[in-house]
């Protein structure tokens, strides 16, 4: 049976291992297959439920983020999560928002954090308490948001924290979007003009060079409509410089409409 936990006092460390995965609510298919992962490795699974208002900006969608954790708890008794904590703000944060908080350095800054100034500090730093309060032995991240998977990666280990972090390769709807608590704000005709972020990756997937990587995938968003780009980048699988060889990762970022979209897939560059 799983145990709804609101309070922080409340969470106690058990026998076994314990694996953590962290969700802000209105949960989906991706967030199951990161519940499958994590219980397939563990011998006890804490779901965390906590739209973070750290890692929101001050025009960022914070007051209209979805939430139904009413619906989230029965997806996560489903796949038989042990206890779902969900803290308040207040219970997360005494006396307000910390004035201690993890930096994400460099990488916290290009990608996502040129476009949304602080957001991984408010990430990282919600991450690291729930991987404090939890005392997490192993947690799971989706590939979809492949910068915060980075940044986790690299706080665990710069921070010598005892967790060890996987991450889980995106889940896609039958058409290839990625799953996106987001995707619910889309028209039908904004959820038809997002399909291109998904072209635009399969074209440059198919390439073998960087340069024709990235012209593929330029090509499609260029011929898209009601696609704002953001960014389209590729880099190494740890987000630095692409290489001329070996696996990389292209990264995508958009507004569609009112909504901003982000995907990424992997490829293997076979050089000029």
């Amino acid at each position: 049976m799983t145990e709804l936990v609101t309070e922080k006092a409340a969470l106690k460390a058990l026998p076994g291992t314990t694996a953590v995965v962290m969700t802000m609510g209105a949960l989906h298919d991706g967030h199951r297959e990161l519940m499958r992962a994590a219980r397939a490795h563990a011998d006890r699974l804490i779901v965390t439920i906590f739209v973070n208002p750290l890692q929101f900006g001050p025009d960022e969608d914070f007051d209209r983020y979805p939430r139904t954790l009413d619906k989230d708890l029965e997806l996560c008794a489903a796949e038989r999560a042990d206890v779902v904590f969900a803290p308040s703000v207040d219970e997360m944060y005494p006396g307000g928002l910390p004035a201690v908080r993890v930096e994400a350095g460099a990488l916290g800054e290009v990608f996502e954090g040129a476009s949304r100034p602080g957001h991984f500090t408010g990430v990282l730093t919600v991450v690291c308490k729930l991987l404090q309060l939890t005392r997490a032995d192993v947690t799971f991240f989706g590939e979809k948001d492949f910068q915060q998977l980075a940044l986790v990666r690299r706080m665990v280990r710069d921070l010598d924290l005892p967790v060890d972090v996987r991450g889980v390769p995106t889940v896609r709807e039958p058409d290839g979007l990625a799953r996106s608590s987001r995707n619910r704000y889309l028209s039908v005709a904004e959820r038809e003009a997002a399909l291109t972020l998904s072209r635009a990756l399969h074209a440059g997937a198919a390439q073998v060079t960087a340069e024709g990587a990235l012209s593929a995938a330029h090509k499609i968003l260029d011929e898209g409509t009601g696609v704002r780009l953001d960014y389209l980048a590729l880099t190494d699988p740890l987000l630095g410089p692409a290489p001329a060889t070996g696996p990389a990762r292209l990264l995508v970022a958009a507004r569609v409409g009112a909504t901003r979209l982000i995907d990424n897939v992997p490829l293997d560059l076979k050089g000029p």
